[in-house]
């Protein structure tokens, strides 16, 4: 199988539904059962975005260097804080933040301690750790 020095790009479409995806590349469909799966990713400062396809590879497929596609739907910085925040138990993270060991009192003693908590919590630390 030849790949490319460079990679190439390419016009790409891809209709996706749970169970089933018609993904086409430069307006040709790819065959029913050859893509089992895909994944796009774009990091806003790249020219382009990235598509990998996964396939099967039956007898006496040509291959040109593309493979399967998956597309996952990003969160934002926001998006994901905030739906960690909702899970937070008010009155534990009051517990857990002044009952902390370097809890030290004064200006923003208590919303130090509360950040602190509250990034040991993000990071997998349990109650009361």
């Amino acid at each position: 199988m030849a790949t490319p020095s460079e990679p190439q790009a390419r016009g790409v479409r891809i209709d996706a539904q749970p169970g089933h995806a018609t993904i086409a590349l430069d307006g040709t469909p790819l065959s029913d059962g050859l893509v089992t799966g895909y994944v796009l990713e774009h990091d806003i400062a790249a020219s382009l975005p990235r598509l990998v396809l996964h396939t099967r590879h039956p007898k006496n497929t040509a291959f040109e260097g593309l493979a399967q596609v998956a597309v996952g739907v990003s969160q934002t910085p926001g998006d994901i804080v905030a739906a960690f925040l909702a899970q937070v138990d008010p009155v534990l993270l009051d517990q857990e933040s002044l009952n902390r060991s370097d809890y030290g009192g004064g200006p923003g003693a208590t919303a130090r301690s509360m950040l602190a908590v509250l990034t040991e919590w993000a990071r997998g630390g349990k109650a009361g750790d």
